[in-house]
């Protein structure tokens, strides 16, 4: 009869219900899934819409896993116990935001007011309400491009030069088209580079060198037929 009492709501501390409701309810290996399963019973305990102790909103029914309150840990219950202390010191996951639901990520339902805001610990957080715009996939699109919480941006004025240099079959064969390249932050944008490929190295003519950088011209070589002495002199030269 005392381990029956020991296992009811009212019966245990919060840092224990907190421990139970993140190490049933998230991957047991995430510690971001935990805090974010934290997060939104805190979310709930303050919003004055359930129970006003951690233990009353994890022990409602058909809220959370069935047995969270009950069932035995094994592997795992000490990151739970860990990140149960740091929830309840303040700590929250900053993407949960007031969001104060959860599902399995993946399942779908025909709601319209799901407007998620983060996917962690095999969950999908979500907000309920009218103006819902972000699904599943936008968050998972959002935190794939580096979780940074922003989508890929691609200016107008990059389309409009990736445009102009488009390839086509007339473009010179000489061409190189290298792919626009996305700024760090801070940085100037680029968009869209076009270089061409380095002219043949071409030697010079050969120049009279004795003459004025001016007044030089390109020698052409002239074959002289072949002269004895004699003949040099008979003509006078």
């Amino acid at each position: 009869m005392l381990a029956s009492c020991a296992r009811q709501p009212t019966m245990m501390s919060a840092e224990e219900c907190m421990t139970r409701v993140m190490y049933f309810e998230s991957n047991r290996s995430s510690e971001a899934g935990m805090l974010a399963v934290g997060t939104v019973v805190m979310n709930r305990m303050k919003s004055g819409k359930y129970p006003k102790t951690v233990c009353g909103v994890v022990g409602q029914k058909k809220q959370f896993a069935p047995g969270v309150l009950s069932k035995p840990m094994g592997a795992g219950r000490a990151l739970a116990a860990k990140t149960a202390k740091l929830v309840l010191k303040g700590g929250k996951h900053p993407a949960v935001g007031r969001a104060m639901f959860f599902h399995t990520a993946g399942y779908s339902y025909p709601y319209s007011n799901m407007h998620y805001v983060t996917i962690a610990g095999g969950n999908a957080f979500y907000e309920k309400r009218k103006d819902a715009t972000s699904s599943q996939a936008d968050v998972a699109r959002r935190e794939a491009a580096g979780r940074a919480g922003r989508l890929p941006y691609d200016p107008p004025q990059r389309q409009a030069v990736r445009q102009e240099i488009r390839p086509s079959s007339e473009a010179p064969a000489d061409l190189v088209f290298e792919p626009a390249v996305i700024p760090e932050p801070g940085s100037q944008p680029v968009f869209g580079r076009v270089t061409l490929a380095p002219d043949p190295v071409v030697e010079p003519a050969p120049v009279h060198r004795s003459a004025p950088a001016a007044a030089r011209v390109r020698v052409s070589p002239v074959l002289l037929d072949p002269m004895n002495i004699e003949d040099v002199i008979r003509s006078g030269g």
